[in-house]
């Protein structure tokens, strides 16, 4: 309630003073220029009343040397705090043998013992004096383009965990990716040349005990794959922009005619299809092609003849791949793994097709 003596401000205009007398329900109020404004109670907004400014004039009375120290300690109370500064990091802790870059990507099976249901964890090592920014990616086959799994920064002498994968995600991971520019900081140090690293994988061995070995990183077996090995990239992408330029125009030259050729089906009476997949049998000429092309032409060749052959139960397929460095056959036995499940699948004779053919019978 509004008393005599009150400060006030107006509610419907600017300005107020203090209430020198009620009548009623009209304040009179005297403004700073000494004139008396009379004003309902209901338009006021009490903004002090005597004891409060008395207690003020006590807080900062006196007069003085007195008055000016006490308005100097109350105003220090309002200074804000100065935010203490954030802790620098620790200096790296370096090794003698960590000038030269030495990084491990590794995958550990959850459950060891029950590789057909465990899931698995992938990580990265980096056994340098040197912070890696990097990316990981894959690439399933088939595919024409990579996926990245992870991208950020790993510190010297560290592990980093990077994913957990399931059983389907590991039979998806055919081929690895790994970029990375490395860098000290607060020193001095040689320049690494950024490099990028690809690499084939055999995904079956996510399914064989004896593919996951004794390690120096890890407590537990694992499957490792040195990226760089003493400074050295293993695998090393490397892009030649003439080379490239004229595989281009090569493959645009060769896009102006037939490549393909029909595929050779050898059925003998009785006797099984026989699919012959070495490359110089299903096309005319490879030129502009990079090996991936041609593996991607062999599997999709694989995956319309069992297409086709479906619907024949008994019928025996006899796939002549090749011996070779094994990424053929691998692939095909992915494909029969995963998109074809349930038939039948052996080592064709040797006496008739030699080393380097599968057989499938349709089921």
């Amino acid at each position: 309630m509004t008393k005599v003596g009150d400060n006030v401000r107006f509610l419907s205009s600017t300005g107020g003073g203090r209430v020198v007398k009620i009548d009623g329900q009209i304040a009179h109020v005297e403004e700073e220029d000494g004139f008396v404004t009379p004003v309902m109670l209901k338009e006021l907004v009490v903004v002090s009343t005597p004891g409060e400014e008395g207690a003020r004039r006590d807080i900062f009375g006196g007069t003085g040397q007195h008055r000016q120290e006490r308005e100097q300690q109350a105003k220090s109370k309002f200074v804000p705090t100065q935010m203490p500064e954030a802790p620098k990091p620790e200096p790296v802790a370096e090794t003698p043998g960590g000038e030269k870059l030495n990084v491990v990507l590794a995958f550990a099976a959850m459950e060891l013992k029950h590789l057909s249901t465990t899931s698995y964890e992938a990580y990265l090592v980096n056994d340098s004096n040197y912070f890696l920014y990097f990316t990981y990616l894959s690439r399933a086959d088939g595919e024409e383009g990579w996926t990245t799994r992870y991208a950020g920064l790993v510190e010297p002498n560290m592990q980093v965990f990077l994913e957990e994968l399931t059983r389907d995600q590991v039979g998806r991971l055919d081929r690895l990716a790994f970029q990375y520019v490395a860098f000290k900081r607060d020193r001095q140090f040689r320049l690494k040349a950024p490099v990028a690293v690809e690499t084939p994988m055999d995904t079956t061995k996510f399914f064989k005990l004896h593919c996951f070995r004794d390690n120096p990183y890890f407590d537990e077996p694992v499957i490792a794959v040195d990226i760089v090995k003493n400074d050295i990239p293993q695998r090393a992408m490397t892009i030649d922009s003439s080379q490239l330029e004229d595989a281009m125009r090569r493959k645009r030259h060769e896009d102006s005619r037939p490549l393909k050729r029909p595929v050779q089906k050898k059925q003998p009476k009785d006797g099984p299809l026989v699919i012959d997949l070495h490359i110089n049998e299903l096309l005319d000429s490879t030129r502009g092609l990079s090996n991936a092309d041609i593996l991607n032409y062999q599997i999709d060749t694989f995956r319309k003849v069992m297409k086709e052959n479906l619907t024949k139960k008994g019928q025996k397929i006899v796939f002549i791949h090749g011996k070779g460095e094994g990424i053929l056959r691998q692939a095909l036995m992915k494909e029969l793994n995963y998109s074809f499940k349930g038939h039948d699948v052996q080592d064709a004779s040797f006496r008739e097709y030699g080393y380097g053919a599968t057989q499938v019978t349709i089921r």
